[in-house]
């Protein structure tokens, strides 16, 4: 049902998630438990990060982003999506806010900036962009999405005064994330094992 292939005849940009479904590919117990570490890790982050002050209740420094970008190389797109929804509705829950404006903003803004992140991946390979600039365009992305709403939604045109601050923290925490990245992605034998199959 799953075929096997060697890792070096597999076109490492493009292996993950060619002609997968959902259904198909959590039945393989790698993926699975891939899954359920990553996500349980998303949490965890996700509780970390609510303890860090912030000047605004939908900012946050977005370090529960990290295992989305670990994601990227090895799992599928679909399996990909579920991560982005465990992510999102676990911080919900962890910090209280599934039914307010500021799950809208956590929402949009993380299901848009994985996806660029996921999108840039494979149209340009690992070999021509790193985890530094995905999670540099990322996290520009995220800071984007969520400014356009503070501004339909809540500040209006005040929304200028906290856009230099907001996506100045998002270059610097793009930069650290993809910068970890790049070390554990590197070093890591667990990683190197999952972006293999």
């Amino acid at each position: 049902m799953f075929p096997t292939v060697q890792a070096g005849n597999v076109p490492t940009e493009l292996a993950p998630g060619c002609g997968s479904s959902l259904g198909g590919d959590l039945k393989n117990p790698g993926v699975r438990k891939s899954l359920a570490l990553l996500g349980a890790f998303c949490l965890f982050l996700s509780t970390i990060e609510y303890m860090i002050p912030k000047p605004l209740p939908f900012m946050r420094i977005g370090i529960a982003n990290l295992p989305l970008m670990l994601a990227l190389d090895i799992f599928p797109f679909s399996v990909f999506l579920v991560l982005i929804a465990i992510k999102v509705l676990g911080q919900a829950l962890i910090t209280g806010t599934l039914f307010s404006y500021i799950f809208l903003f956590s929402l949009a803004g993380t299901f848009f900036s994985a996806t660029a992140m996921y999108g840039l991946r494979r149209l340009l390979g690992r070999s021509r962009i790193s985890f530094i600039g995905t999670g540099t365009a990322g996290a520009m992305v995220s800071n984007i999405i969520q400014l356009v709403l503070a501004w339909l939604f809540v500040f209006r045109d005040n929304v200028r005064y906290i856009a230099p601050p907001f996506l100045a923290a998002g270059v610097i925490t793009g930069v650290a994330l993809g910068l970890f990245s790049e070390y554990f992605t590197g070093g890591s034998r667990w990683y190197a094992r999952r972006r293999a199959r």
